[in-house]
């Protein structure tokens, strides 16, 4: 019985999660799922505005791939190569190349830190010309001074009476141009 290791599996995008679950479905039936020990879809939160209103769905931040935690064999490769949804694995040559534990960690990093705070799902830039759509300077249009996304906030250049004026403002109460 060999070590487990973490293997990258092309699947269709936007169908990952189908290509998951038959993939343990049939690791069930085929009395495999001790040697299949994870199968991951790497997601990451992000918050975006719709209508008005402030949502947090997930975005996959390596769409049409899922990794696996699986003991390499004759018969889980078998298994992953007939499994529907699934292209096959990614890497050159017959046998799969696993992730380096280094790699693994960042990926499962990356998940956890974006499942805690929400990213937003518009990056903005300085120097980008934005419009204010909520708020105290609501329809005001100005220039982006600073950026700040672990806070989620940005400083804009708005000019008011005639002035520019720093105003501080999230990242949900303006569009870019």
């Amino acid at each position: 019985m060999s070590e487990a290791k973490w293997y990258v599996l092309h699947t269709q995008t936007g169908a990952e999660s189908k290509a998951k679950a038959n993939l343990e479905a049939r690791a069930e039936v085929a009395g495999l799922k001790e040697k299949i020990h994870q199968v991951v879809i790497p997601t990451e939160k992000v918050s975006e505005v719709r209508a008005g209103k402030k949502r947090i769905s997930e975005r996959k931040f390596f769409p049409g791939y899922i990794i696996v935690q699986m003991e390499m064999g004759e018969d889980t490769w078998y298994l992953i190569k007939n499994t529907p949804g699934i292209s096959g694995f990614v890497g050159s040559g017959k046998s799969p190349i696993p992730l380096s534990e280094k790699e693994v960690g960042q990926i499962l990093e990356q998940q956890e830190d974006k499942t805690t705070k929400p990213k937003p799902k518009v990056d903005f830039q300085e120097g980008e010309n934005v419009r204010v759509k909520e708020g105290s300077f609501a329809n005001f249009n100005g220039v982006i001074e600073g950026v700040n996304p672990n806070r989620g906030k940005l400083k804009v250049m708005v000019t008011i009476f005639g002035r520019q004026t720093p105003v501080e403002l999230e990242y949900w109460q303006v569009e870019k141009i």
